[in-house]
């Protein structure tokens, strides 16, 4: 995420023991994650109805770039705090995925949300474009807005001088590529656009269902089930949108109490990056019905799969013994 690039901290200590606690905090949380959604992908893959739906279909992009997501921005949090030093060529690659990961999250929750619509106003003809074969081509196309978003932002303004792009090592962060206001400027006034848009759609949305909802005397259940789904990406968008907070907290926290930029850092990365990311998925996930029963199954067979050895084990020890 392009917030947590731009974060300042101490370069006194950056192995200290206050270091070594933030990183065992963060590990955590992030192989927790790992864990849960290569489950679900697991589930998603090794199960046909699900393939065949365009509501998984997008549920497991969002599991995609959430993961790469956090994923590069535990990677640029962990090089902040250390300090580490590399080229730019290597750093922009981390940096590119980080800001096109952030810009594409709220651009597949309206998808999903205007996918419920489609299909509770359209359940007999749905459009040609929301089908599962077809549902790819609106992936690709939100991925495409999130990378021309992430080129746009890095090129645009006046580059640093001082920067040599292959030789000079700098800590990977978004304000030495481009220090430009023109570059801050631009990145807030798309970011605040795009994500007012998508709380329009996702309003619309559910208003629409909820009319739909006095009309239909049959099948309510599936309608209310889409208003709670709806309601549930308006709940995933708002956690994605606090990493907007981000300065407010920071200006609060040296007001109210003295501590160290590298506390307010990690205090900020871990509650408004690192949490709402972590939950939102999951929460979506494990909310499904279908997902949830999968889920517990596949559990259930790892159990098995590590208890079969033992108990195999044992009977083989008590069969010698005798």
């Amino acid at each position: 995420m392009q917030n947590l690039t731009e974060l300042p901290f101490n370069t006194t200590s950056p192995r200290s023991l206050s270091v070594i606690i933030k990183v065992c905090v963060v590990i955590p949380f992030f192989c927790i994650f790992l864990c849960c959604v290569a489950v679900m992908l697991h589930i998603f893959a090794s199960h046909r109805q699900f393939l065949d739906t365009s509501r998984y279909i997008l549920f497991a992009c969002m599991l995609i770039n959430d993961t790469v997501q956090l994923l590069v921005s535990v990677l640029l949090f962990f090089h902040s705090m250390a300090q580490i030093k590399f080229a730019l060529v290597y750093c922009f690659p981390l940096l590119f995925f980080s800001t096109a990961t952030f810009q594409n999250t709220p651009l597949i929750l309206a998808t999903m949300s205007l996918e419920r619509y489609v299909a509770i106003i359209y359940p007999l003809q749905c459009p040609p474009a929301w089908r599962s074969d077809c549902i790819w081509i609106i992936i690709l196309s939100l991925w495409l807005l999130s990378c021309i978003f992430s080129i746009t932002v890095y090129s645009i303004g006046q580059q640093n001088p001082a920067v040599d792009t292959f030789l000079t090592p700098v800590v990977c962060r978004s304000a030495v590529i481009n220090p430009s206001p023109i570059q801050t400027l631009f990145r807030t006034v798309v970011n605040i656009l795009c994500f007012a848009v998508v709380a329009v759609i996702i309003l619309f949305t559910y208003v629409r269902i909820l009319l739909e909802t006095r009309k239909l005397r049959q099948d309510r259940t599936s309608v209310s089930k889409a208003m709670h789904t709806v309601l549930l990406h308006g709940f995933q968008l708002l956690l994605c949108m606090l990493a907007f907070t981000i300065p407010i907290t920071e200006n609060l926290i040296v007001l109210l109490a003295k501590w160290q930029l590298i506390d307010i850092a990690f205090f900020n990365f871990f509650c408004f990056i690192l949490i709402p990311r972590v939950l939102s998925p999951l929460i979506y996930g494990f909310r499904d019905q279908s997902f949830r029963s999968y889920i517990g199954k596949t559990l259930l067979c790892c159990l098995n799969r590590m208890k079969n050895p033992n108990v195999k084990r044992l009977m083989q020890e008590n069969l010698f013994a005798s």
